[in-house]
């Protein structure tokens, strides 16, 4: 029989749903607890699931069943339960992103070092097929000199999403808007296969929606390490929402993925593997979504990372999106809030 890894969810909220499924789905971890400030959700969250619903926070972390935790609770708050989490010996799992500065992430990525528990933030579209198949173009060097990395985020989010839960749309719960929320898993994608940006120029504004401290549209400008350039189109007032699109280009060839579908793939040198990734490639596995609908996605990709991570967690290695990856789109998304507040260029 195989190990399995025996986890509890920190918060009962959305996104938690998403990871009880992905939990009850994998092979190697399984869900035995949950706890939320709000009792009442909590309990009912427990009961849907069948596993215990823990009195208090304390009770929770002193649960020696308790191997690992997902933390799905309002990001602004992750550090709050991420370090005694950590010092209580628990493994994280901690939703995007780790928190709402590079400060508080990082504070994080230390405690889990110092208390010697294994870190993963949840970036689950690195794990779909597509972008898996692009990385390993990019890492042969089939582009050669890379010339432009872009993507664009045109979703769209209700006045009743933003009204509908009072930390959304807050600089000190939801750490920013469209980029922060709704876009840093696609501005994590563009910094795990083009890498570090050098500088970035942005302006980002309030269009649409009432009521919110932070940006709903932004648009930047990033010059990258590796000498390309690129554009980031990020917003939640595009009705009806699209699928977002990363768009890879060099002197050798060019790739666009919508979502975790290939609608381009071409090189100037052809391999056999080639003509099968386009004839495949535009079924895409429905991983991905919410464009319109932050919870029209499936479970799939958490399955994916939460095996990865509980196989890191039974074998004592690293998993394949440490904690330390988590911070690079915060410092990206954090810059590009710099830039636009300052209305000058930042430097990584």
């Amino acid at each position: 029989m195989e190990q399995k890894v025996k986890f509890g969810i920190i918060g009962t909220g959305a996104i938690a749903a998403m990871h009880a499924a992905a939990l009850e789905a994998a092979g190697n971890a399984e869900l035995v607890a949950v706890y939320d400030k709000a009792v009442e959700r909590a309990q009912k969250f427990a009961g849907d699931h069948k596993v215990r619903a823990a009195e208090s926070f304390e009770a929770f972390l002193a649960d020696s069943e308790i191997e690992a935790v997902t933390i799905a609770t309002p990001t602004g708050i992750h550090g709050a339960v991420a370090l005694p989490a950590a010092a209580a010996g628990k493994h994280i799992l901690c939703e995007k992103p780790l928190d709402v500065t590079l400060e508080k992430s990082d504070a994080i990525i230390k405690a889990c070092h110092q208390n010697n528990v294994t870190l993963a933030a949840v970036f689950q579209s690195r794990f779909g097929t597509a972008v898996q198949l692009l990385k390993k173009a990019i890492d042969a060097g089939r582009f050669g000199q890379m010339v432009l990395a872009s993507t664009k985020i045109h979703w769209f989010r209700s006045q009743q999403y933003y009204d509908s839960a009072g930390w959304r749309g807050t600089w000190e719960l939801d750490g920013g808007g469209a980029l922060m929320n709704q876009s840093i898993h696609t501005v994590d994608l563009l910094v795990y296969l083009n890498g570090s940006p050098a500088e970035v120029f942005a302006y980002t504004d309030t269009l649409t929606h009432t009521g919110i401290e932070v940006e709903d549209t932004a648009a930047a400008v990033v010059k990258f390490k590796n000498g390309a350039l690129g554009t980031i189109e990020a917003s939640t007032s595009c009705a009806p929402g699209f699928p977002r699109q990363i768009e890879i280009s060099g002197e050798n060839g060019s790739v666009l993925l919508e979502d975790d579908r290939i609608l381009r793939w071409e090189f100037t040198e052809e391999l056999p593997e080639d003509a099968e990734i386009r004839a495949n490639g535009a079924a895409g596995e429905g991983m991905y979504g919410g464009a319109g609908d932050p919870m029209a996605i499936n479970y799939e990709g958490h399955r994916r990372q939460i095996e990865d991570l509980a196989d890191a967690i039974i074998n004592k290695k690293s998993p394949k999106l440490p904690g330390q990856e988590g911070r690079r789109a915060v410092e990206l998304i954090c810059g590009i809030y710099e830039s636009a507040r300052t209305g000058k260029p930042v430097k990584f």
